[in-house]
């Protein structure tokens, strides 16, 4: 059975034992489906997630449900951060529902309230329609938005966000799918000769003979933003030199619905 995350934001962990910041592995947002790989005695779960291309990791099962109706009109959090309460205007309910998670509609809106699923809920909880939408945004005005969020390795959200997230969360954002990491975002991306590369192009970099480990959105030919792991925030800015040595080229991303 596919479950769903039922929290605001999940932390994936490499080490359910050995919890630092050098052992996140990715988040998950409310909503998000899970594929169950290990369950343990202790109350931790090894998960993969589906729209993370299969990145995954561990995480205490009490922060998941069964998936159950996924099925309705979704809306996506355009706020950096929006609640949702018991009814219309009510209890709080969930605090802090972080930008880009995605809420499937439970019913039709009511004075400016719209009911959404949300996994483990026995009743629909509802959001307020001002906080959501249901058109795709700009993924560089998105990632524009979240200009000086601290840069936190694994982040995934305005709390704190590294290179890659920021391009998954703002192609999220646009309703969008791209794989978690930046190696995987190349793979899927159209390879652009210099100078080709546009407004929402991606550059690439990786040091000789590894990996790409790093990711930056076009902002125009030669200026970029990133969640720079130096800076220790989101900036935009030309090229750094030291990321222009290692630059191994641009790419259009192929995002899938």
């Amino acid at each position: 059975m596919t479950h769903a995350v039922r929290i605001p934001l999940a932390t994936l962990w490499s080490d359910p034992s050995h919890r630092t910041a050098a052992n996140v592995v990715t988040q998950a947002l409310l909503g998000d489906p899970v594929e169950i790989q290990e369950e343990r005695a202790d109350g931790w779960a090894r998960v993969t997630l589906p729209d993370q291309d299969g990145d995954g990791g561990w995480l205490p099962l009490a922060q998941l449900a069964p998936l159950g109706d996924d099925g309705g009109p979704v809306s996506i959090v355009d706020a950096l951060g929006t609640d949702l309460r018991d009814e219309p205007g009510g209890t709080l309910a969930m605090p802090g529902v972080p930008l880009g998670t995605r809420l499937v509609a439970a019913g039709s809106p009511r004075d400016g309230w719209l009911p959404v699923r949300v996994p483990g809920a026995g009743a629909p909880l509802w959001v307020s329609q001002a906080d959501v939408r249901t058109d795709p945004a700009d993924p560089v005005a998105t990632a524009r938005r979240l200009l000086g969020v601290v840069y936190v390795w694994g982040g995934l959200s305005p709390g704190g966000i590294d290179c890659s997230g920021l391009v998954h969360l703002a192609w999220r954002c646009a309703g969008m799918r791209l794989p978690r990491e930046a190696r995987d975002q190349a793979a899927a991306a159209e390879s652009l000769a210099p100078g080709e590369e546009r407004a929402g192009d991606l550059y690439f970099f990786a040091l000789p003979g590894a990996r790409i480990h790093h990711v930056g959105i076009v902002v125009e030919p030669g200026v970029m933003l990133h969640a720079s792991g130096e800076a220790r925030i989101v900036i935009e800015e030309p090229v750094p030199p030291d990321l222009a040595v290692i630059l191994t080229g641009a790419g259009r991303p192929k995002a899938t619905a």
